[in-house]
């Protein structure tokens, strides 16, 4: 299988037919448009690749991914609604491609992944998490719902309180509370991380395909059950970009503040 030659994603093979992506771009490996697509579509080709067996997905330097290039995508989300619907549909194929992906991922989370760069360290099949490193889902910090992917798995993995808890409140989860509440599958110390990956997907990798990938298929018949909160979630998400908070909140960052939302909104 032949892969195109991605400004942002970086392929090799760690082990045999396990196939790793790291993303790199920037300091961050924050997502602009063109690499947001790339992550999205990557999943089909690795769905129709017979010489893969499991992926690993992480990110290159500190960062897992700091999520959507905030100076590059909001202000166009906001001002342009062309760009808006695309940016909905880009978001629901990364989900729905990562979900129907038929060979098992495993992310290996080394540094902070927040909103948008956290899809795939959350929904991959084995989340495995540096201690240091720590997740956060920055959306209603932007005046905006959290609609990436949130509502289609959280609730899953670590139940409801604790759920909108994190996800009203932006606040960070680390490592180990990860791990405690169900978010992520296993964390190790940090100088651990690489080489667990490679052996858990090695392990995978090993494994009989048709016996993984089908229960992996079964298992994610829960989120495909889940797909209409996703929907739900990801269309007020996009209309949240045309409202007033969400100019607030990207003049706030770009001022280095607090954002100062209207208390009083009817909404």
């Amino acid at each position: 299988m032949t892969y195109p030659d991605y400004a942002n994603l970086k392929l090799d093979w760690p082990a045999e037919r396990v196939l790793r992506i790291t993303l790199s771009r920037g300091s961050a490996n924050a997502l602009d448009m063109q690499m947001h697509r790339d992550l999205a579509d990557i999943w089909r080709i690795i769905d129709n690749d017979r010489d893969v067996n499991a992926v690993i997905l992480t990110g290159a330097g500190k960062f897992f991914s700091g999520g959507g290039d905030f100076f590059d995508l909001e202000p166009k989300i906001v001002a342009d609604a062309e760009f808006r619907a695309m940016m909905w549909k880009d978001a629901k194929d990364l989900v729905r491609n990562i979900i129907e992906c038929n060979k098992p991922i495993v992310s290996a989370i080394n540094g902070p992944a927040a909103g948008g760069g956290a899809v795939g360290a959350i929904l991959a099949d084995v989340s495995i998490m540096a201690r240091s490193a720590k997740i956060v889902d920055g959306h209603t910090r932007l005046g905006v719902a959290a609609g990436d992917h949130a509502a289609i798995i959280w609730p899953l993995l670590c139940g409801m309180a604790k759920a909108k808890y994190y996800l009203m409140t932006c606040k960070p989860i680390y490592g180990e509370e990860a791990e405690r509440i169900g978010l992520v599958s296993m964390v190790v110390d940090d100088d651990k991380l690489e080489e667990t990956s490679i052996e858990v997907a090695t392990e995978l990798a090993r494994g009989s395909p048709s016996a993984v990938r089908w229960t992996k298929y079964a298992m994610n018949n829960w989120l495909r059950q889940a797909w209409p909160l996703f929907d739900t979630s990801l269309a007020l998400e996009t209309l949240g970009f045309t409202g007033r908070d969400v100019r607030e909140a990207i003049a706030s960052h770009q001022e280095k503040r607090d954002p100062n939302f209207d208390p009083d909104s009817h909404v």
